[in-house]
């Protein structure tokens, strides 16, 4: 819609070979970067997006010509400082023949443009059928037209594949990659999976250009969970409006499980950061663009002018597509007119309908309702000297565009759903030097989180509101008009597309410098000074969480160790002056049994009720444990007969309530009011009601790891400690120990007291066989089963 707003100065379409292209930034060439290994640190930017900043095409003599596309993209990233150097990766518009692809790949690549070529088979399947067939009704809500082909699905990942592929071919270290839109959302997490292992720390960020629908409509996609999961291969994912970020988010927790902390979620112990960045214009673009209305204008400025001088314009302009509801717009048009006839001949709907997939049915059986309802509409209620709508099925030059924003007096943009809807905001900055002008704008476009105080915002699909609005509009004060114009200008004064992308590469900043300070993953470095003090110490005491430190949990119990814990376990016990914890939420049966043959100094039941030291159980504080189970137990059966997917773990001293397997649509908030009942039920009773991962802990008060862990280390001189585990039970423990000790947290947590942490139960495992690695000591005997002292 508006075609000044492209990366690249305008100028005609140039031809090959003799098409100049200004460059992106002052680069080095595609050549020279790609034809190297070498990798060191760059801080470019590459930018993956569906479409090129520049569209290939071939004119009627079959020559390849360079032309730029249309868009906001290009503009807001060609405005960041220009000493960063860009590399743009996309699509070129249209299928190019193998053997004109060296010479378009040479011709971009000198100014950092790098096209994909996709050939027909998965081009038409990945655009029109998935992208567009199935990803674009869907997200805003069109379900009725979306199609569930699988074989469309596969094209999606094959192509999302190819952009991967080029990404990683590409990348240097310190490059920051940036991910756009519903054509690419698996991108992110395969580029991931290519980089992570030669560039842990590689920067990405997504942006979504279209709503991210409600969970009760994304679920019904089959492909779900793949598209979650790509997404969220990002360090920053990032939505125009709250809304769309509330849906993410949501989406989420009920299909992955994860829940989120102010906007940021742990994903395989990487913390991804979600945020609401609505994208704005090149403000002073519209506010200040001249339209030439002499007597030298153009022939189309020069008809709007004249037509603005006699009736009110109400412009409406789109974008073919189901989604705009322009159906809906003349309806309430027409309806306006029939309830309001001293308005017949006093205004005009200049309805602007720019081409788009009218080669796809649904698109052509639009087309031709709009024809049918326009012809329909002219002809029932136009006069002689005057028809209700001028209807242009084309696009316009930025200058008859801007003209158009600058003399119409209503725009009325009233989308059924819509991502963003610039159409509104370049309304309305058009409108900076006139003070004239009222915007009707749907509640269902993200535009309408920025600007519905001083719009007249409505529901789309309410006629009755429509027709109000416009009677509202048309009667309208100027001094009010005035008004609501320079409250909305002044927002999107300081909203810019500009500050947009630099705001988003701010936040992925961001995102990763929260990564380096909550997360403080162990790096070879740290891991070899750890491994190194281990070495050189002679008095070494090891504290190992059980259940998702060693060993995943599976439903609600942890199951039994596997041949590698036991042949860690074994090797660490054994090493000479080593002395092996493993704790637990376990009773001290499932303990002894679990561990009977490996020779660990000592093991904590039941997260520090009791303590084992050369196979006698000791417990720490269990006095009127027998009392409050018998008054809690009920009541904690009693909560998982009412909520499905729950479970009651009764143990010697303690009881837990898991939620792992509840249904993950039940709201955090509602295991929040239970939480909050139980410690209300139990609120007479010397006992206190502990957060685990997906469950709640009853136990008496004072008992802890932490407690447990200083009757084990008991008086003596220990010259190494380290500690690791997975949840709040073992901050307690962290806690406890003293300021030398190392201490490993496994999996992400904002406010861990550990010094590091490990990314998974795998990276915990890998992470002592480093220490097994360094030191074989001699074989220790395999210990004898004890008792129990009290």
């Amino acid at each position: 819609l508006s075609e000044c707003l492209f990366f690249f100065a305008p100028q005609p379409p140039g031809r090959f070979p003799g098409a100049r292209l200004l460059p992106m930034a002052q680069a080095a060439s595609f050549a020279s970067s790609s034809g190297s290994n070498d990798r060191r640190s760059t801080g470019r930017i590459i930018i993956v997006s569906n479409r090129l900043p520049v569209t290939v095409g071939v004119d009627a003599d079959g020559q390849i010509e360079f032309y730029p596309s249309a868009g906001g993209l290009p503009t807001g990233l060609n405005s960041l400082n220009k000493d960063l150097e860009r590399m743009w990766i996309g699509w070129p518009g249209q299928h190019v023949e193998e053997v004109d692809r060296h010479s378009v790949t040479e011709k971009l690549s000198r100014d950092n443009i790098i096209p994909i070529f996709l050939d027909p088979e998965d081009a038409d399947p990945f655009y029109d059928g998935f992208s567009n067939g199935t990803i674009w009704p869907h997200f805003h809500y069109f379900t009725q037209y979306t199609k569930y082909n699988g074989d469309a699905f596969d094209a999606y990942q094959r192509v999302n594949e190819v952009f991967a592929a080029k990404v990683e071919e590409l990348y240097q270290e310190g490059d920051r990659i940036w991910i756009h839109d519903y054509q690419l959302m698996l991108v992110p997490q395969m580029v991931r999976a290519r980089l992570s292992s030669a560039f842990p720390e590689v920067t990405i960020g997504f942006f979504l250009h279209i709503p991210f629908p409600s969970y009760e409509v994304f679920r019904t996609l089959p492909w779900r969970e793949a598209i979650m999961d790509g997404m969220l291969g990002a360090d920053l994912v990032a939505f125009h409006t709250f809304d769309f970020m509330r849906h993410f988010l949501s989406s989420v927790y009920n299909i992955s499980g994860l829940e989120h902390s102010f906007g940021q979620l742990e994903v395989q112990g990487r913390l991804v950061t979600v945020e609401a960045l609505p994208m704005g214009i090149d403000y002073n673009k519209y506010a200040f663009f001249n339209v030439n209305i002499g007597s030298d204008a153009s022939e189309e400025v020069a008809a709007i002018h004249e037509a603005s001088l006699t009736i009110k314009l109400i412009l409406s302009v789109d974008r073919l597509d189901y989604s705009k509801g322009i159906l809906q717009r003349l309806r309430a048009f027409e309806r306006f007119l029939r309830e309001q006839p001293s308005y017949i001949g006093r205004v005009m709907l200049i309805l602007v309908v720019v081409p788009s997939r009218d080669k796809v049915a649904a698109y052509q059986t639009l087309k031709d309702e709009i024809d049918l309802n326009v012809g329909r509409i002219n002809g029932d209620m136009g006069t002689f000297d005057w028809i209700p709508i001028r209807y242009f099925y084309r696009s316009f030059t930025f200058e008859s565009l801007c003209a158009l924003y600058q003399l119409s007096h209503i725009a009325l943009v009233t989308p059924l759903r819509d991502g963003m809807n610039l159409v509104a905001k370049e309304f309305v900055a058009s409108k900076d030097r006139y003070g004239q002008g009222v915007l009707i704008l749907s509640e269902m476009a993200g535009a309408a989180a920025e600007l519905s105080l001083d719009a007249l915002t409505i529901n789309p699909c309410d006629e009755a509101a429509v027709v109000e609005a416009l009677r509202t509009a048309l009667e309208m004060p100027l001094e009010e008009q005035a008004e609501r114009l320079q409250s909305m200008s002044q927002r999107l004064k300081k909203q810019t597309v500009q500050r947009w992308a630099e705001e988003f590469l701010q936040q992925l900043e961001n995102s990763k410098a929260v990564q380096a300070e909550q997360a403080k993953p162990i790096n070879a470095a740290q891991s070899a000074r750890i491994v190194d003090a281990y070495r050189q110490c002679r008095r070494r005491l090891i504290f190992l969480d059980y259940g998702d430190t060693l060993m995943r949990r599976r439903r609600d119990l942890t199951p039994k160790p596997d041949k590698q814990v036991v042949q860690l376990l074994t090797a660490l016990s054994r090493q000479e002056n080593t002395h092996v914890v493993v704790m637990s939420g376990h009773t001290t049966a499932s303990m002894d049994a679990y561990f009977e043959d490996v020779p660990l100094y000592a093991m904590i039941s039941e997260h520090g009720a009791s303590v084992n030291v050369d196979r006698m159980w000791q417990d720490v504080d269990t006095v009127g444990a027998e009392k409050w189970m018998g008054a809690v137990v009920p009541i904690l059966e009693k909560l998982a007969d009412l909520t499905a997917g729950t479970t009651v773990e009764v143990k010697d001293y303690s009881a837990t309530w898991h939620y792992r397997r509840v249904r993950k649509d039940m709201s955090v908030n509602h295991i929040r009011t239970i939480r909050e009942q139980l410690i209300y039920l139990t609120a007479n009773h010397n006992i206190q009601v502990s957060d685990g991962k997906k469950q709640l802990e009853v136990r008496n008060a004072g008992i802890n790891k932490g407690r447990a862990a200083q009757i084990i280390m008991g008086e003596e001189d220990w010259d190494f400690i380290l500690a690791i585990g997975d949840d709040e039970t073992d901050e307690e423990l962290f806690a406890a120990l003293p300021e030398s000790a190392t201490l490993i947290r496994v999996g992400y947590a904002p406010d861990t007291k550990a010094n590091f942490t490990l990314k998974s139960v795998d990276a915990a495992r890998s992470f002592l066989e480093k220490l097994i690695a360094c030191d074989d000591g001699p074989a220790r005997p395999s210990p004898k089963s004890g008792g129990r002292s009290t």
